[in-house]
């Protein structure tokens, strides 16, 4: 049977098309930056609000938001056209922004921070979505790439950045900025991005985007159990997953009744999609999720102030830089993701390796090295599941495919905070006590660390250097489950413009 010809891009005009490309690159930039900016300010926010048993809840409330809408937004998007659905998704994150920035309480920030993930969770399934409209499969690889580039790039700079801006103008402003960038791009998006409407009738499956928004909301909740009810197994906790076990067979159910489903369950038959799915859900864990770990890591053990610690991200954003950079062009050239795929997990699992035999006393320099190798590996695959779940799904379904693959990488990245923040807490919790002249090893901010004896520091770098062992072990865990599923893949190759 002959295959249709891939359609012409959205844009024809190449000056046009990249100015597009550019604002949706400053949108994506400014979504994703907003998972780690607000980390260095946290401590600046409990300090004026209080409540520091909420702490956790103003990053986890915009991650929970964000990957619960995901799905939704894509298939809206297959339905109704991307344009006005990635407008909404803006408006909805720069209301979300401006009223972070205005919080008057915890509480407040925190609803906030659920209106802004609703937008941010729209902004970054939108923009890869339109990048498939933009660009022939084999030329979206280079500028998939760039895409992948902001998503990292904006998780390894955030911290240092939040922590700055916090410094010179005060915490709101990590929100406040957003307003006008926003605009801007809601602006340019208006003027330059045409609208192409959808063949089909639209048909919301609003049953199915509740159910998997349930079921999503469930597993985050679960994975911070620890945070909420003082242990990962727990009467509450068990209740979250018997909840979100139900709402995922419900959604199943409805999915295969539905005549336009939020996720179309053909795209599972495709073994294809399943391991993309998984191989997402171990990039979210091992790229996004280390981040502030790593922070925490060099603070602790090296004793670096945080604006030292946040200066070696460079060698980690280079490295991702590179890789990424690299990846996409030569997929673009040959058409294969699979090596790339395979390449990005083997460098990420060696690293996780050498960061296991780090200890307190290990030189900054090969601290850098390792840093800029594990770059290096997370780089070469970020663009492998859009890429490939893009090429796998029917273009009526792509959206939905591409909302799929992103909720994956984010709910990796959401339930691995979680649970590398319970393997270091209990770490601490258990070594922490034998430190001698210190109360609380918890408490210990950087400026304190700085200031206590030689001997004690070094005790505190060798406690803590203990206690991420098993983090790093667990991430390596999680790496060699996405290695499994790369080297499972089949060789495809993406399609030039206009071919089969």
């Amino acid at each position: 049977m002959d295959m249709q010809p891939t359609p012409l891009p959205l844009v024809t005009d190449n000056r046009r098309r990249l100015l597009v490309f550019s604002l949706l690159m400053t949108a994506l930039f400014m979504a994703t930056l907003d998972n780690q900016i607000v980390s260095t300010a946290l401590p600046t926010i409990v300090g004026e609000f209080g409540q520091m048993e909420r702490f956790g809840w103003v990053g986890s409330s915009y991650l929970l938001a964000s990957s619960a809408v995901m799905p939704l937004y894509g298939k809206l998007g297959d339905l109704f056209g991307r344009k006005y659905v990635m407008i909404a998704a803006v408006v909805i994150f720069v209301v979300g922004s401006m009223v972070c920035g205005l919080a008057v309480s915890m509480n407040t920030l925190i609803a906030a921070r659920v209106l802004q993930g609703l937008g941010g969770g729209g902004l970054m399934v939108s923009i890869f979505s339109i990048n498939a409209d933009l660009f022939a499969p084999r030329e979206r690889a280079k500028y998939q790439s760039y895409s992948s580039l902001m998503l990292m790039a904006s998780g390894a700079i955030g911290p240092t950045l939040g922590g700055t801006m916090s410094d010179f103008f005060g915490w709101r402003s990590i929100f406040l900025v957003n307003v006008p960038i926003g605009l801007l791009v809601l602006t340019g998006l208006m003027f330059l991005l045409p609208y192409r409407r959808p063949a089909r009738q639209p048909k919301i499956d609003y049953a199915g985007a509740l159910l998997l928004a349930a079921a999503v909301a469930s597993v985050v909740l679960a994975a911070d159990s620890a945070e909420l009810f003082g242990s990962l197994v727990s009467v509450q906790s068990a209740a979250i997953v018997a909840t979100g076990i139900l709402c995922a067979v419900a959604w199943v159910v409805v999915e295969r009744r539905a005549p336009e489903p939020v996720v179309p369950l053909s795209l599972f038959s495709n073994p294809t999609f399943t391991l993309l799915l998984v191989i997402s859900l171990a990039s979210g864990a091992i790229g996004i999720g280390l981040v502030n770990y790593y922070a925490l890591f060099l603070q602790t053990t090296t004793g670096l102030s945080p604006t030292a610690a946040g200066l070696l991200f460079i060698a980690l954003t280079g490295g991702i830089v590179c890789g990424s950079l690299s990846a996409g062009r030569l997929i673009a050239a040959y058409g294969r993701y699979k090596p790339f795929s395979i390449a990005s997990t083997s460098l990420c699992l060696l690293a996780l390796g050498l960061f296991t035999q780090v200890h307190a006393g290990t030189s900054i320099v090969v601290i850098s090295a390792i840093l800029l190798l594990h770059g290096f590996g997370v780089g070469l695959g970020q663009q492998v599941p859009i890429l490939g779940v893009q090429n796998a799904a029917a273009k009526g379904d792509i959206g939905a495919a591409t909302g799929a693959v992103t909720l994956t990488r984010m709910s990796g990245a959401a339930i691995a905070i979680s649970i590398y923040g319970a393997v270091v807490a209990s770490g601490i919790a258990r070594l922490g006590e034998i430190v001698p002249g210190v109360a609380d090893i918890e408490q210990l901010t950087p400026k304190m660390l700085a200031a206590l004896p030689a001997e004690t520091r070094q005790a505190i770098a060798e406690t803590y250097s203990h206690a991420f062992l098993p983090l790093f072990l667990t991430a390596a865990g999680i790496a060699t489950i996405g290695l499994i599923a790369a080297l499972s893949l089949k060789p495809v190759r993406l399609p030039r413009a206009g071919e089969a």
